[in-house]
């Protein structure tokens, strides 16, 4: 089944792009941002089962679903998305929203926040990236491991993926670069898989490629893993070297917002122990040459976004971590009772 009955699907014209958005229900608006390699489609079921009194809008990010496609700026880490997202509540009317943002769409959120905090209601952070940015750094406050940032950005990810990511594929014969394969590996925890397996794949194929989109372009490095950051794309714009103090300016936001943080216990792409980050392919041996936990160590990514949070309530605000069982990187799809219990609790206040 391709769409949800319920779901709503239109464009909406921003003075900056032109945005694909699926929305469903009245009331108070909530804004749920997607992550990287995906679309809105992923929120479809999150949508149809808010609360009544709730109006909830998942736009298609630049760069993915059917959302125009214009370039995406690494240089401005975050920004794009932000502004892009802050000029469709503009053109929607929207003066308030409560928001989600899951991986990708979970740093898009803390820039949200730190650019317009008076904009949010609530915050729900779900497997979110660290605001320090998607690898190349260490330690609970992100300090980067190179002062060029290698080790992060488009060189890492994996050039026979981005072919059949271009090519449409929807088989599973590579289990390394195959979307199909790589979905369901890594976007929730083996061996559940979604019943609506084939919208999702369509919404992972609707990333825009090329050196300007996904993954990005990429130099070469005198530091290992010999490759570092470009100036455009998706996977360039999570590098620290463009995040541009997102943590600080986020724990410095004000008006304070509650924030609740879902993760699943088996997330294998945010996690201490990351199968997409640099460091941990080095220490299990699928980077040659890793030159060791002291000069590059696999980036502890919960324990950097739990240290940001706690920074956050110790300035005045307040977060709620929440760990789903037998779950990885999507507990919305995995488990989408138990996210939705603990996401309409916040809305309403429960």
């Amino acid at each position: 089944m391709d769409e949800h009955p319920g779901i709503h699907r239109r464009d909406v014209a921003t003075p900056r792009l032109s945005i694909h958005l699926r929305e469903a229900g009245a009331g108070t608006p909530v804004l749920f941002v997607h992550g990287n390699a995906a679309s809105s489609v992923f929120w479809e079921e999150q949508l149809l089962a808010l609360p009544t009194g709730f109006r909830g809008l998942a736009p298609d990010l630049r760069g993915y679903g059917d959302t125009e496609d214009i370039p995406i700026d690494a240089t401005h880490g975050p920004r794009d998305w932000v502004d892009d997202l802050l000029g469709l509540l503009d053109a929607l009317d929207l003066p308030q929203v409560h928001l989600v943002g899951h991986s990708l769409g979970g740093v898009v959120a803390f820039a949200l926040v730190a650019a317009q905090p008076a904009r949010f209601l609530t915050l729900t952070l779900v497997a979110p990236g660290s605001p320090h940015g998607f690898g190349g750094c260490r330690g609970p406050d992100g300090e980067m491991c190179w002062p060029d940032a290698a080790g992060s950005g488009a060189g890492l990810v994996k050039p026979a993926f981005v072919a059949r990511l271009a090519a449409g594929d929807r088989s599973e014969e590579d289990p390394l670069a195959s979307p199909r394969a790589v979905m369901n590996a890594l976007y929730w925890k083996p061996p559940f898989r979604p019943a609506r397996e084939e919208a999702l794949l369509t919404g992972l194929l609707s990333t825009k490629v090329g050196t300007e989109r996904y993954p990005g372009d990429f130099v070469g490095s005198d530091h290992w893993p010999h490759t570092g950051p470009g100036h455009w794309g998706p996977a360039n714009a999570l590098s620290p070297r463009f995040a541009d103090r997102l943590a600080d300016r986020f724990v410095a936001a004000e008006p304070k917002l509650e924030v609740l943080w879902v993760r699943g216990a088996d997330d294998r792409i945010v996690s201490d122990a990351s199968l997409s980050d640099a460091g941990t392919l080095g220490q299990l041996g699928t980077l040659p040459d890793w030159p060791g936990p002291d000069v590059f160590p696999p980036q502890p990514m919960v324990t950097q976004v739990r240290r940001v949070l706690e920074r956050y309530a110790a300035a005045g605000g307040a977060f709620r971590e929440v760990v789903l069982r037998n779950t990885g990187h999507t507990p919305f799809i995995e488990q989408p009772d138990a996210f939705a219990d603990e996401l309409h609790a916040l809305l309403t206040g429960r």
